[in-house]
């Protein structure tokens, strides 16, 4: 399955209908108000969109359609991570985890996540 690819702005949309699924558009409108201007139209645009990538799906009730996702944010963070990995380290994993590491403010107990699963890494 090719997932589609996702802007910024319909990430934004998809995370409110990953949180809670299905919701009618004035729903996911009344969500994205605290976070986004955005008008009505452009959060209706932005859902048929999503639709016509087939990253959401909708089914009509009554007067109203309800939007769910099509695809899991599991799958489109995977994509995602691959996409910017192979863009922006040109595929090298390893230089943008070193990276990453460098510049991020870790607890202790992400520490020990992170030597976790590099030894686990290893014995494979």
């Amino acid at each position: 399955m090719v997932l589609p690819q996702i802007s910024d702005s319909e990430w934004e949309v998809m995370t409110v209908l990953w949180a809670r699924a299905p919701q009618g558009a004035q729903e996911v409108i009344a969500a994205l108000a605290g976070r986004r201007r955005w008008n009505s139209r452009t959060v209706r645009t932005f859902l048929n969109r999503l639709v016509k990538k087939g990253a959401v799906s909708y089914v009509a009730d009554g007067n109203r359609y309800l939007y769910r996702p099509a695809v899991s944010r599991e799958q489109c963070i995977h994509e995602e991570s691959r996409s910017f990995v192979s863009r922006v380290f040109a595929g090298d994993a390893g230089a943008m985890l070193v990276q990453f590491v460098q510049q991020a403010r870790l607890s202790a107990e992400e520490i020990r996540q992170l030597r976790k699963a590099l030894e686990e890494k290893g014995k494979e």
